[in-house]
């Protein structure tokens, strides 16, 4: 396994780590107080210890297994809520203290294990789909509902007051706290402007620190720890006795029933989901931030296995936390390796420096959580507002920030993601799934057929309707295209639709198209499909889906065609063998059957047939290729030609023109003796009159007449095609 990527750059990993520890760990105690003092008061310095230990064994374990730099892994709110929940439950039912904390270490544990399930199952990349607009308003949601949770500890409110409450009642406020909040602020936000040698973030903490023991010189009440609600105090991390419990636990772990581990699966369930969102959320973010990428399985295995660690070994489970990740990156933070220092401090902290921790002022960590907070909020919606076409947008944002701040961040994500897919189904509603729509007069084959043939599909051609389709084919443009093509159903005798754009096609769309069928079959018409994809970019197989869905089950029916060109082909086949008497393709053609020579005399045309070499090729031959030097005109006797062209900026050669018996090809290098500028190839065994420019030249001294009725019928053709071609440019251009 690969431990570390990019750079690691030493100062910017250890500053970003030692900040999201000062972050880090006072949460972390005073959550694992939170859940430990559900059980008794007694339990309260278990919890605090605990909250170490999380933090110690997330912060270690979680960046060595994960992938996502800059993300510090540590006890978190989601955590705090859900086993405090259940141990109030617990206590409530009247179970034992000793057995609640053994079911609390069985439930970190279970929610560790599907935390792995759920990255080996791969369900974790789910959130590379989330939106841009869901992320802006989760990221702002977040900002916002981390400065509001500041708001009380900020201007030293009582406990309990509510973030509104405490803003509004300057008589609440404590203005020692609120004096050492702004000025660890207003260092906070001044000092990237100044230096960006230290992080701003230890440069707003040593100001808080310093500006709380300038106040303190003159304040007795602030020189001591004790009954101080100004500063963080003695963690309580001294747990005495508290190995022997964890020793406990285990030896007590049979005497659990099987109802009552599977009575904690849901808990676990709950727990492991908002573990893994808290988690994926903080990757997409720090991602937005630091244009990253992550791997959200792996990451959801390394959390597992660090949350099956803390539970084991008495700590309680987290996730990748938004707040401590946060100031590991606006501090420096480059790599991986910043979360393992952030994990390697906490204990260190906890063991070696609780007495100066416990001096750090409450209002410095809250000043610092609003100022990242404040970098969280993203203003670039608000560009939204200046275009009707991005208004929706910006209520998707508006809903996910509203939905944070009043339900919840999980709630939040979940409307953000039904509004954008909302937003997405009308868009594809409101575009065109056909993206052009011809009819066989205007376009082509890629067969050039004699000038007779080529007026009759001139003539008939508009009864065969081509629409070329795009997009995504679903239940919301279903209705759209069966009222394009129910006009045409009635009146046409070819419907030919042309799949090579269409991204995907659902059940519904499928039925429609059986509709489709049927109303054709009434009138004894068949509907033609062209491009029918087997690999479509969904991954379906969509000539296997229209055989499951019934649509191709009669060959009679409904016609399959591997191109456009080719589907193309078939109609006009059919119209020419509707006006014109079939002939037998397999018997060669004479001079005098040959359309341009018609009307001829017998005696001239023997003259140039002896100046003409007789030439038979077997299918798959090539007569002649791009590059090659030649002034050959080639008349087709009986047989099929195939001119190949190469694709712009490749090697791979494209079908281009396709000549049948009585049609000529080569007359470019007759005329202008320029190098073959395309490849002819044999399709089936052909026989050729061959006539070279020297024989050509021989024959205008003799027979100038001739010639000259030659060069004006291969003029003619060349004409014809130019002119043909620029009619289809102007149809694609369209």
């Amino acid at each position: 396994m690969k431990m570390f990527s990019g750079k690691f750059r030493t100062p910017g990993d250890f500053w970003g780590g030692l900040a999201a520890m000062l972050v880090a760990l006072p949460a972390a105690v005073a959550f694992g107080v939170t859940i430990y003092s559900a059980i008794g008061p007694e339990y309260a310095a278990y919890g605090a210890l605990a909250g170490i230990i999380g933090a110690a064994a997330l912060g270690l374990i979680a960046p060595t297994l994960g992938g996502a730099d800059r993300l510090i892994s540590a006890p978190c709110a989601p955590a705090a809520a859900v086993l405090s929940a259940f141990a109030i439950e617990l206590v409530r039912q009247g179970v034992a203290p000793a057995t609640i904390v053994l079911m609390l270490t069985v439930l970190g544990i279970l929610a560790g294990l599907i935390q792995m399930l759920i990255g080996f199952l791969g369900f974790g990349r789910l959130i590379r789909y989330i939106p841009y607009t869901v992320v802006s308003g989760y990221m702002t949601g977040v900002g916002l509902i981390i400065i509001g949770s500041q708001a009380q500890k900020f201007v030293g409110a009582p406990a309990g007051t509510l973030w509104w409450e405490a803003l509004i009642s300057p008589q609440l406020w404590d203005w020692r706290g609120v004096s050492v909040g702004l000025a660890t602020v207003t260092v906070a936000l001044v000092a990237p402007k100044i230096t960006k040698a230290i992080p701003s973030t230890i440069l707003g903490i040593f100001a808080g620190v310093l500006a709380y023991f300038a106040l303190a010189y003159n304040d007795p009440s602030m020189q001591t720890l004790t009954d101080n609600r100004l500063v963080l105090g003695a963690l309580g991390a001294t747990g005495e006795g508290y190995i022997g419990t964890i020793t406990g636990r285990w030896q007590e772990i049979g005497g659990l029933t099987l109802a009552q581990v599977a009575g904690l699966f849901g808990s676990a369930l709950t727990l492991a989901a908002l573990l893994s969102i808290d988690t994926l959320k903080t990757c997409v973010v720090i991602d937005q931030l630091a244009h990253s990428r992550h791997d959200p399985d792996r990451e959801l295995v390394a959390q597992g296995v660090a949350n099956i660690t803390s539970a084991s070994i008495g700590g309680i489970p987290g996730a990748g936390t938004m707040g401590a990740s946060l100031v590991n990156l606006t501090s420096g933070g480059q790599t991986r390796l910043s979360g393992i220092i952030e994990g390697v401090l906490a204990l260190v902290a906890a063991l070696l420096l609780g007495a100066f921790i416990a001096w750090i002022p409450i209002a410095t960590l809250a000043g610092i959580l609003i100022v990242i907070g404040l970098r969280m909020i993203d203003t670039e919606p608000l560009r939204f507002l200046e275009s009707r076409a991005t208004v929706f947008d910006f209520a998707v944002v508006v809903t996910v920030v509203g939905t944070a701040l009043t339900v919840g961040l999980i709630a939040a994500s979940a409307a953000g993601v039904a509004m954008s897919i909302m937003l997405f189904v009308r868009e594809q509603i409101g575009g065109s799934v056909v993206r052009r729509k011809s009819f066989v007069s205007q376009r082509s084959s890629t067969w050039y057929r004699p000038e007779a043939e080529m007026r009759v599909i001139a003539q008939k051609g508009d009864m065969a309707v081509i629409f070329e389709l795009q997009g995504s084919l679903f239940f919301g443009t279903s209705y759209e295209l069966y009222s394009l093509l129910e006009p045409e159903i009635k009146v046409r005798d070819y419907i030919l639709l042309d799949l090579q754009r269409v991204q995907s096609v659902d059940i519904t769309a499928a039925h429609m198209l059986n509709q489709v069928r049927d109303r054709l079959m009434e009138r004894g018409v068949p509907l033609l499909l062209s491009n029918v994809q087997e690999q479509l970019p969904s991954g379906r197989n969509l000539r296997e889906f229209f055989e499951q869905t019934g649509l191709t089950a009669f060959e009679d029916t409904v016609k399959l065609f591997p191109t456009l060109e080719s589907a193309i082909e078939w109609v006009e086949n059919q119209i020419v063998a509707g006006v014109i008497a079939p002939t037998d393709e397999q018997i060669p053609l004479t001079l005098q059957e040959m359309e341009m020579f018609q009307g001829r005399k017998d005696e001239t045309l023997a003259d140039l047939e002896t100046r003409m070499e007789l030439r038979a090729y077997k299918a798959g031959e090539a007569i002649y290729s791009m590059g090659d030097t030649g002034n050959e005109l080639y008349l087709i006797r009986r047989g099929e030609i195939k001119i190949m062209s190469p694709v712009s900026g490749s090697r791979r050669l494209h079908h281009i023109a396709t000549f049948g018996r009585g049609d000529f090809f080569g007359g470019l290098a007759l005329l202008d003796g320029r190098p073959r500028g395309n490849t002819a190839t044999v399709s089936v065994d052909t026989d050729l009159y061959v006539l070279s420019l020297d024989q050509f030249n021989k024959l205008g001294e003799e027979h100038k007449r001739l010639a000259f009725t030659l060069v004006t019928a291969i003029a003619r053709t060349l004409a014809q095609r130019l002119r043909h071609a620029d009619e289809e440019l102007a149809l694609l251009h369209e």
